[in-house]
Formats: C-alpha cells, structure tokens, sequence
C-alpha cells in the first residue's frame, strides 16, 4: 500500500512552529489534513502559547482563506500565527510592485504653485523653481535646479535620495525626516545627492558620487548619472 503523500509538514524552531502546506494539493486537501492533525495532538491546558508561521509555497490564499486557516489552527489550541507567508505575488501586488519600482521621467520646469507626485522614482528634466513641489515614493533625480521643495520616500522610505544638478532647496524632505536652508550646506557643485544620515539623525548633503563610498546601495540608473 503507497503510503500517504505527507500534505503538512510542522517543524519547531526557535521562535514557535512552521507549518510547511503542500502546494500542490488542493486548498480542501491541505485544510482538512491540518485539522486532522491538529485533532489528533491537541495541546494540554496548561501548555505556553506558541507562536506558528505558515509556509504556503507556491500557493496563494484569498484573505477568506487566509482567516479561515487562521482559525482553524489558533482555535482550541494555544497557538498564534504570527504570519502567513506566499511565494505567489497577486497581479494586483505585482503591478503595484512594478508602478512603485520603475522610473518616471518629467520633462517640464516645475514653477511656484505647481507640485508633481509619482509613485516610484521621479527622474525630473527641468527645474524646480521657488515655490514649485516635487514628490515621490522613492528617489528623486532633478536634471536641473532644486530651488523650491523634495520630498521622497513620502510612504516612509528613509533609504531615498534626492538628487540635483545644482542644491539650493527652500525644504528638502525624506520620509518624515525635513530640512531647510540652514541646516545643512551646500557648494551647489554638480549632482548633489540629499540623504539621511542615521548616525547624525538629520539630512545631509553629499556629492552624488560619495554615496559608493559609504556603502550605499546603487540602482542602475544612480550608476550612470555617478559616472557621466
């Protein structure tokens, strides 16, 4: 007799349990197995509330789904499923992903009054005159001159950047973090590169090209303004 294909696979670790669930098995198949096994080695009273992430593979559960497992596995056991993890991204995600990681390039003057907002990197062609506001969920590159106000990462990205031909801001801001005129200098040399700088928990003007020397992490595209 072939033995049963082992649909749940539970391990321990350090943090809890991890539930692997078979992905290629039917969603009734998984369900009904797990309880099935959760029947059969209910926890006794007097157990410590365990914590339990589930493994789903390349599977993905609509948000029903997800809180029906939720409940069958922290029902009448003393477990709480701190995450529900997929390899399959929603195409609603994944587009998302995509809208928020590529480049949206402008090729306009942005003057007083005017404010431009992207999601993902805002790569601007033009000028931002006093006055004028430009941002965005990632970085922003200005080809031209910053004289009125940034603001990337405004979803809460402290990683951005803000970069300008000439630095002359009247407000710079990333993330929640802003800073104004007198806060920082600026020799207004060729790509200057606006960022926050941890240690000194503020935001600090640097040459775009000092940003490889402190270890920070490139895209493609900040390489190729680095590099002419």
């Amino acid at each position: 007799m072939l033995n049963k294909k082992q649909l749940i696979t539970i391990k321990g670790t350090r943090d809890g349990l991890t539930l692997f669930i078979d992905d290629s098995c039917s969603y009734d198949e998984a369900y009904n197995d797990l309880r099935e096994k959760l029947t059969n080695n209910r926890p006794k009273q007097d157990e410590p509330v365990v914590s339990v992430s589930v493994k789903l593979g390349n599977r993905y559960l609509n948000q029903a789904q997800e809180e029906e497992l939720k409940k069958l596995i922290c029902n009448g056991n003393h477990f709480i499923v701190e995450s529900i993890k997929s390899d399959v991204v929603a195409r609603g995600d994944a587009l998302q992903w995509m809208e928020e990681s590529e480049v949206k390039t402008i090729n306009r003057i942005v003057r007083s009054g005017q404010v431009i907002e992207v999601k993902g990197d805002l790569l601007l062609i033009g000028d931002v005159n006093p006055g004028g506001k430009v941002e965005s969920t990632g970085n922003i590159y200005i080809m031209g001159s910053l004289l009125g106000t940034a603001h990337s990462g405004i979803d809460g990205n402290r990683d951005a950047i803000i970069a300008a031909s000439f630095m002359k801001p009247s407000q710079l801001r990333i993330a929640d973090y802003i800073s104004r005129a007198p806060d920082y200098e600026s020799e207004g040399v060729y790509m200057e590169c606006g960022r926050i700088d941890e240690k000194q928990d503020k935001i600090v003007i640097d040459r775009l090209q000092a940003l490889s020397h402190k270890q920070i992490d490139l895209s493609g595209f900040e390489r190729r303004m680095n590099n002419g």
